[in-house]
């Protein structure tokens, strides 16, 4: 593969059902020609939906992505559980004795808000160096921490009780495993629940009418390709554009602080920032920081050549 180093940007795929979210990116690699192709946020192959794919320079922001919300349509059976927690896995328990719609509702309010949560054993999260889904593959089980998760919205949009078949509209912040939330869910129920299905319909900014099909990116030639893929920044959209005068943006890139006294403005220590030089050219982002002279603006990643 001969390498391109001018794309940059980012692609919102719509993954298809049956390809992990390192397959895409495979796709991807050869479809942009370049090994510089990572996704923001892994997809169990079940799943579809929105799979933002960064090409080029974009990679380097991936360090920065920590705090984006998720939005999912998520399909649950009740009456049954598998060792992975959803509808792929070995069957551990089944029963045809199921709740009414008014009991899941009840059962629905108490995992709205902050809840612990323990990550499934099949999961790309690492103990000790190993793999979960690795050590799981074995028949090999560790423990986990518990961890806080935020469940923002959780609705019930569909519904046929006599089947234990329900849709589920949820919001959560990252981290968050909806297989185990249907698990957790099937577990308080007391009949168990696998995710049967499940569609990312946002991630942070990004949605599914900003999705291209890989089919769709097969048919473009590069070109084509290339207009497909949206600015480096749409990433940080959350944080505020900062314009700086051509002094001050060469100050910056060449790493040195820039005083918010000098510019005559004030934020919070913490803050970050979009930043922008001459002709509107977003090349870096930034944080306020505390230094012994006072707040300045650090440059965290540049993102031009």
């Amino acid at each position: 593969m001969s390498e391109n180093k001018l794309l940059s940007g980012v692609v919102v795929v719509d993954k298809p059902a049956g390809m992990t979210s390192h397959d895409v990116v495979a796709r991807l690699r050869r479809l942009y020609g370049t090994k510089q192709v990572g996704h923001t946020g892994t997809l169990d192959p079940l799943a579809t939906g929105v799979l933002p794919v960064m090409v080029g320079r974009a990679v380097k922001a991936s360090e920065y992505l920590t705090s984006e919300n998720k939005h999912y349509i998520a399909g649950m059976q009740l009456g049954l559980t598998t060792d992975t927690e959803d509808i792929s896995g070995n069957v551990l328990s089944r029963t045809d004795i199921l709740p009414l719609q008014e009991r899941v509702n009840e059962i629905l309010s108490q995992f709205r808000g902050k809840i612990m949560q323990i990550p499934p054993m099949y999961s790309a999260l690492k103990v000790d160096g190993k793999k979960l889904c690795d050590l799981a593959r074995k028949g090999v089980e560790v423990e986990r921490k518990a961890r806080e998760i935020t469940i923002y919205r959780l609705e019930l949009i569909e519904c046929d009780w006599e089947a234990g078949k329900y849709l589920l509209d949820v919001e959560c912040s990252k981290g968050t495993y909806i297989r185990t939330l249907v698990s957790d869910i099937g577990a308080a129920l007391g009949c168990g629940a696998v995710m049967e299905s499940l569609r990312r319909a946002d991630a942070g900014s990004f949605s599914l009418h900003d999705c291209v099909t890989l089919e769709q990116l097969e048919e473009m030639d590069l070109m084509a390709r290339a207009a497909v893929l949206k600015p480096v920044e749409t990433l940080f959209s959350q944080c505020e554009a900062l314009y700086l005068p051509p002094f001050y943006a060469k100050l910056a890139r060449n790493g040195c602080e820039i005083y918010l006294s000098k510019l005559k403005l004030d934020m919070p220590e913490g803050t970050r920032l979009r930043l922008y030089r001459e002709e509107n050219v977003f090349f870096a982002i930034g944080q306020v920081q505390m230094f012994a002279e006072g707040k300045a603006i650090r440059v965290l990643k540049l993102f031009e050549l």
